[in-house]
């Protein structure tokens, strides 16, 4: 009864949490719901709700410490996702015109906040600087939209984030240097206690998370567990961050590119990562920034009037400037100068850092006796109405020009329409095998593909080798397992007296273009394994075989080499099988070195010009090298063979002694055997020969644009 009446108070601002949480909840419900019907993104949404209810609103909500701490993760979880899904290929591709867009971004409007703070404002020199360090910086704060809208991994957005962590770095070290400045701390200790800092942290985060992050995964295959061991890394990041003298948003960054390659993009960990921050922390970051808004100091003073519009002129202008300037520089198209402007126009985190802390720095007192603070009142509610205003730009700009960019994919994806479905089956006996064969079939599975994956599990009543209730047990486990990363996988149960038939028969019901096979790490190569492989499963002509021997989880893995036999670009499902290995590197991060002939090679790297991913290639030509090639594999690296039927132009007689060589010495690794499907009759035969004898990059980028895309 007590507790009722406790709730039954609804005295402003609430108090009971229950209540305030609720609340929260209910804004984060149907902000979304709402807007996107009137076509408003829907974080301006929750930023405004923030003002509604918050201390300078109807004071519903007061900014405490649980909506600070809450907001905070929020804040650093956006730039953790923002380096966790970035294409590194890419990004190391990009990585000039990052360090372009970033000089730009910082350098434009740090002079035009100079020239104004001094000569408008008549500012000092050293207050000039910090004015206009405010405006140099910016927060991603609509990286969200484009998350959601799937364009992160367009150029524009990759150079956008990576010059958002140079010109944030540039922006927070001039905070540093004005405040060392102003009491009188900056001399050649102060400059070596920040560059060793810096370098101290930097190592720790990119060398050191990714070997932790890389043996914790192994170790530990608790789902929680792993999702709180992120969190950690997180916090960790921003926690160092802090100590070297930098702000903790760049920690959160730097964490994200650290697991990048070890939080496979297309994984229910990577999944879980992006619901949970989408669902709570980033809605309550944003709330939390709406409830610093307070529209009535616009009407104050005319002062405040002419600072909060000078501000928000050279700001806007400013990234506006820069925005349009690295479009012209890097030949982008106008959606991507747009996207750049819309994600680089937005100011809060770095932007409150810098006013509260000039704020707070008082330089002398006026005859009154009064402080004489390094930005004044009018800089502090001035950056306020900036973060309205910016905000509301940067939100209605990003989801403009990513709906562009995604209406523009769209029409190249339908003007180069892949020749065939992809229908992906695994073959499920072994419990042991089921994650690994479904992880891997998450990562090798283009991106279009979200309903056609079938799991298959055959009873023989007769041997007793299963049963039904066996069978839903483990076909169940698939499918949960693709359901963590929002993937459909249908279960199909065969009643049949031999396997091998029974899985043809699905092959040609479903129409399956892939059939994966999982090696028991105990029993290895068995040579009841080895004959239904040469003597059962490759006798179906209709799909690809992947057989996959898994040790270590796929995200673990550091490296792939990826052996070519002589003629296997002659194949007609070749580049079908390839795609499977870009799709690899593309979702995992992995490195891919690929190994194979001068023709086959070449080829390959014509492929990587069009669609990148990090790739090295080696010139390879002797199968009789193989067992020296494999013994200069590392810890952390995996195998991946083209093999092939005996009737294949691309079969050499050394396969036929591969699984023994893998049996014997490869119990204790990853591997995959992945055997081109040799059907005669299929629509695509004649494009793929052709392009297999003519090695002609006009032609090759015809099937780059139908099956890499």
């Amino acid at each position: 009864m007590l507790t009722l009446l406790k709730v039954s108070q609804f005295d402003l601002p609430l108090e009971d949490p229950v209540l305030k949480f609720l609340v929260v909840l209910i804004i984060i419900l149907s902000a979304p719901l709402l807007l996107n019907k009137i076509k408003v993104p829907h974080l301006l949404g929750l930023i405004i709700a923030g003002a509604v209810v918050g201390p300078n609103g109807f004071h519903i909500l007061t900014r405490d410490s649980s909506i600070v701490v809450t907001g905070t993760t929020g804040l650093l979880y956006i730039m953790f996702l923002a380096g966790l899904e970035i294409d590194l290929a890419e990004f190391k591709k990009n990585k000039y015109k990052s360090m372009g867009f970033g000089a730009y971004t910082f350098v434009i409007p740090f002079i035009i906040g100079i020239a104004a703070a001094h000569f408008i404002l008549h500012y000092n020199w050293l207050t000039s600087f910090l004015f206009a360090s405010i405006f140099s910086s910016h927060t991603l704060i609509s990286y969200p939209l484009v998350s959601k809208l799937g364009v992160v991994k367009n150029r524009a957005v990759n150079v956008t984030v990576g010059g958002t962590v140079i010109t944030d770095i540039l922006a927070l070290l001039v905070l540093a240097i004005v405040v060392g400045m102003t009491t009188g701390e900056v001399n050649a200790a102060f400059w070596t206690k920040l560059s060793v800092g810096i370098i101290i942290f930097a190592v720790i985060v990119l060398v050191g998370f990714p070997i932790i992050a890389r043996w914790f995964f192994k170790k530990v295959s608790d789902k929680i567990s792993q999702y709180i061991f992120v969190l950690v890394m997180i916090y960790l990041a921003a926690l160092l961050a802090e100590l070297s003298g930098i702000e903790a948003i760049i920690g959160a960054f730097l964490a994200g590119l650290a697991l990048n390659k070890l939080i496979p993009h297309s994984s229910s960990l990577m999944n879980r990562v992006e619901f949970v921050g989408n669902a709570i922390f980033i809605p309550f970051f944003l709330i939390s920034v709406g409830m610093l808004i307070d529209v009535t100091v616009f009407f104050k003073d005319f002062e405040t009037i002419k600072v909060a519009l000078l501000m928000i002129t050279i700001s806007i202008g400013g990234k506006y400037l820069a925005s349009i300037a690295t479009q012209k520089t890097f030949s982008f198209t106008k959606p991507e100068g747009g996207i750049i402007f819309g994600l680089s126009s937005a100011s809060a985190a770095a932007t409150l850092a810098t006013v509260t802390v000039g704020y707070n720095i008082i330089i002398g007192e006026t005859d009154l006796g009064e402080p004489i603070r390094l930005l004044d009142e009018s800089v502090l509610n001035g950056s306020i109405l900036l973060i309205l205003i910016s905000c509301t730009i940067s939100s209605f700009v990003t989801q403009k020009n990513a709906e562009e960019l995604v209406k523009a994919d769209n029409e190249n994806t339908i003007s180069e329409t892949n020749p065939e479905t992809e229908n992906i089956l695994l073959a499920v006996n072994h419990s042991n095998t089921i994650e690994p064969m479904t992880n891997l079939a998450l990562l090798i599975k283009s991106k279009n593909t979200t309903e056609n994956l079938f799991a298959l599990n055959i009873i023989n009543e007769e041997k007793n080798d299963s049963s039904k209730k066996n069978a839903e047990t483990l076909l169940n486990q698939v499918v949960e397992i693709g359901a963590s990363a929002d993937v459909k996988i249908t279960k199909v149960t065969r009643y049949d007296t031999d396997v091998i038939d029974g899985i043809n028969n699905v092959i040609k019901e479903y129409s399956i273009t892939d059939l994966m096979i999982g090696i028991d790490e105990e029993k290895g190569f068995s040579p009841s394994f080895v004959y239904n492989l040469y003597s059962g499963y490759l006798n179906n002509n209709a799909a690809n075989i992947l057989v996959y021997h898994a040790i270590q989880p796929a995200s673990t893995v550091q490296k792939y080499l990826v052996i070519f036999p002589e003629n296997a670009a002659k194949e007609p499902r070749f580049f079908h099988s390839l795609l499977k290995v870009w799709n690899l590197a593309r979702n995992s991060g992995s490195k891919i070195e690929f190994y194979g002939n001068d023709a086959t090679i070449a080829m390959i790297e014509k492929i990587r010009k069009k669609v990148n991913i990090d790739a090295s290639f080696i010139i390879f030509n002797n199968w009789n090298e193989l067992p020296k090639l494999f013994n200069k594999m590392k810890d952390n690296d995996a195998l991946i063979l083209f093999m092939a039927h005996r009737t294949m132009v691309s079969y050499q007689s050394e396969m036929h002694h591969v699984p023994d060589y893998l049996n014997q010495h490869f119990r204790e690794r990853n591997f995959l055997l992945l055997f081109p499907a040799h059907e005669d009759e299929i629509e695509y035969r004649k494009d793929t020969r052709d392009i297999g004898n003519a090695n002609d990059f006009v032609e090759i980028g015809k099937i780059v644009g139908k099956l890499f895309k």
